[in-house]
């Protein structure tokens, strides 16, 4: 499997029943998982202790690798700087000044700060679940089957598949110019930053120009097998009792604490 094959794909192969489970189910536990967690109250700690116990016992028996879930869980930390003003600029009980900026940090500030990076860290956590143990086709026939708009599914779908092409042609590029460059002993390779900026404008413009043919040959090549802007798949699975009853314990989980949480 190439570099950018690895980098790409979200899926790790397994067997549990986590993995087995019916994707349409997983999905819907997902969006409810991310709206319960979006809606739980600011600084509320119980509450998102008790969210994240379904997904602990979810990273366990799926038996997905820890340090993986925390490496991808990074996606998170943008959050927090976008959170961060808000420790300076919400009012309430002074914790810190920092200067010589004479910034005041605030106790509701930094609770705010918390709480989003709180939020923001379970629902990664829970998409990276759901993308670790479900293939991409499962995930799209699922959209599909949940009455998401074919158009929609369709995108995602070429968006998914074409990622591996161009990073298979990036690739291509970057043994090209790495195969035409040589190193002299005792000197440096290439020249300055700008020339190496310049370098990289035009590897970009190429792989965005051998991208946009190929599209145009890929997309007259369905046209010509009667594309119709709709995928379909050769089976539906069938629904299993004992998982919709288990989805079901799971979302009443989650209103429960939601209902805790406010009252």
């Amino acid at each position: 499997m190439s570099t950018g094959v690895r980098f790409i794909e979200r899926y790790q192969a397994g067997s549990s029943l986590v993995h087995n489970t019916d994707a349409r189910l997983k999905l819907v536990l997902t969006l409810a998982y991310v709206f319960a967690a979006t809606l739980t109250p600011v600084g509320h700690w119980l509450a998102f202790g008790l969210l994240a116990a379904p997904l602990a016992v979810a990273v366990a028996v799926s038996r997905l690798p820890v340090l993986l879930v925390l490496r991808r869980s990074a996606l998170a930390l943008p959050f927090i700087v976008v959170a961060v003003p808000l420790l300076f600029t919400k009012e309430g009980d002074t914790l810190f000044t920092l200067q010589p900026f004479g910034w005041t940090a605030s106790q509701e500030g930094l609770e705010a700060v918390l709480t989003i990076l709180t939020k923001s860290g379970l629902s990664v956590i829970a998409a990276i679940i759901l993308t670790a143990t479900t293939p991409a086709l499962e995930l799209l026939r699922a959209m599909r089957a949940l009455a998401v708009p074919h158009i929609l599914v369709a995108t995602v779908s070429f968006m998914y598949r074409y990622l591996f092409v161009i990073a298979d042609e990036a690739q291509r590029l970057l043994r090209a110019r790495d195969s035409r460059s040589a190193r002299l002993e005792g000197r440096k390779c290439g020249g300055s930053i700008w020339w190496r900026a310049g370098v990289l404008g035009h590897m970009v413009g190429s792989l965005f120009l051998r991208s946009y043919e190929r599209s145009e040959r890929v997309y007259a090549a369905m046209q010509a097998r009667g594309y119709d802007g709709e995928l379909r798949f050769l089976w539906d699975r069938a629904w299993r009792v004992a998982e919709i009853v288990v989805a079901v314990a799971l979302v009443l989980y989650m209103a429960g604490v939601q209902v805790y949480a406010r009252y």
